[in-house]
């Protein structure tokens, strides 16, 4: 039989420190009596594994991430565009970049006031700020593509946006005033029969820095031929429908009528729907003008005229109507176009009044202007005249609206920026009537 021995660990007799032996000692003896030797120091590196290193290596790469985006953030953000900012909008960009507040008044009154385009021209602004605006805002504008001009005085003007679409803009002299005319969206939503703008399907709604341009580049336009010239007024009724952008347009409004810059009253805007309900208490609101586009002389007549009316029909219409005059103690401008043997006929005049009579308003009546493509004809200046007479018998306050800018298509329901091959002026020799607005 093989013998198994059992091989046990060497110990050590001997003590180190003195090199003399001594009798067999206990394990624990032993223990205590051998020297504590320091382990040898190796490199830092060879203690840590690959995955340590590229565990710390990502740490580190996340912070820097992490601070370069901070940094970003704060500095080179998109610029944003001055023209739509209120102030208090811009009050508040300059306390997040740790600007003081009073600066946002300074570059109000350079831009809106003063008319500068250049933050190099804000002289009362420090050097070392006004490198830093390009940077965190901007001054753009859009570009004028056409300014044609009619031979009553009416001047349309063809704006190209960022992304290439185009919208139009009317400036309407009359009496002492220089009333603007402003698109609000890029085609329309409404579809309205008799609109050439209906024809040209929404493409997309302006920011309120686009609709602000339309003012601020028409007015500095004019200023050029009179530098005393000034827009008077305001009205919504370009392209597009304002209570379907109400957002923008509001801010528009507030961004122009700002003390600080250019301060423009808030009862010289209009704003023009064609009867989105839900919205026109926002008109009220904004302490502006209203006015509606009627267009019919009961529901069946309206509905077909104007798709919205299925939406929201008369009743609620006017009912919306008579809030505002409530809560204003303004009146409403009911705007109606007559479309010959369509609208046009001395027993839709009665009804129209029925319609509108407990209502404080004045209606303008609008002679249907022509366009290409247009199933519609306008009536003869003798018919419009007695609807005109037929209304003011029945105790209607009546305006008989001066047909303006309507050979060079910039004529209420002739703008468009889509047909780029319609032509740029007409024959309105089928109508004489002209002159003043007729009360």
């Amino acid at each position: 039989m093989r013998s198994v021995f059992l091989k046990r660990p060497h110990i050590s007799i001997f003590r180190p420190e003195c090199g003399t032996a001594s009798p067999v000692q206990t394990q624990n003896e032993i223990q205590k009596s051998k020297p504590v030797v320091p382990p040898t120091a190796e490199p830092q590196a060879s203690s840590l594994t690959a995955a340590d290193l590229k565990l710390a290596l990502n740490q580190q790469l996340i912070q820097k991430v992490a601070a370069e985006q901070a940094t970003a953030e704060k500095i080179e953000r998109p610029a944003k565009n001055i023209y739509g900012l209120t102030l208090s909008d811009l009050a508040a960009e300059l306390k997040g970049l740790g600007k003081e507040k009073f600066r946002a008044g300074q570059i109000y009154k350079w831009v809106f006031e003063k008319r500068v385009s250049d933050f190099e021209e804000m002289s009362n602004v420090s050097k070392e700020f006004r490198k830093e605006l390009p940077k965190l805002f901007s001054l753009h504008l859009p570009k004028p593509t056409a300014h044609l001009k009619s031979k009553d005085g009416t001047q349309k003007f063809l704006f190209k946006l960022e992304d290439g679409y185009t919208v139009e803009a009317v400036l309407i002299p009359s009496e002492g005033r220089e009333t603007l005319c402003v698109s609000s969206e890029v085609g329309c939503n409404m579809a309205c029969a008799f609109c050439f703008t209906g024809k040209q399907k929404l493409k997309r709604r302006l920011r309120a820095d686009e609709i602000v341009a339309q003012f601020m580049m028409v007015e500095d336009m004019i200023k050029k031929d009179n530098p005393d010239a000034r827009v008077t007024n305001v009205v919504f009724m370009g392209m597009g429908e304002p209570l379907d952008n109400p957002d923008e347009v509001f801010k528009s409004i507030e961004i122009l009528h700002e003390p600080t810059g250019r301060n423009f009253s808030r009862r010289k805007f209009t704003v023009s729907t064609s009867g989105l309900v839900p919205e026109m208490y926002r008109i009220a609101q904004s302490k502006t003008r209203l006015a509606v586009s009627l267009n019919g002389y009961d529901e069946e007549s309206r509905t077909k005229l104007m798709p919205i009316n299925k939406k929201y029909p008369l009743p609620m219409l006017l009912d919306a109507c008579s809030k505002y005059c409530e809560e204003t103690g303004d009146r409403v401008t009911f705007e109606y176009v007559l479309l010959k043997g369509i609208t046009d006929q001395l027993e839709h005049a009665k009804k129209v009044w029925q319609l509108v009579r407990h209502i404080p308003c004045k209606i303008n009546i609008i002679p249907f202007n022509e366009h290409p493509g247009s199933e519609f004809q306008r009536p003869d200046d003798a018919q419009v005249e007695k609807f005109h007479a037929e209304l003011m018998r029945l105790g209607a306050h009546v305006l008989l609206r001066r047909t303006m800018g309507r050979d060079i298509f910039a004529a209420c329901g002739q703008l468009t920026s889509e047909f780029e091959n319609k032509p740029t002026n007409m024959d309105i020799s089928n109508s004489k009537l002209g002159g003043r607005n007729r009360v």
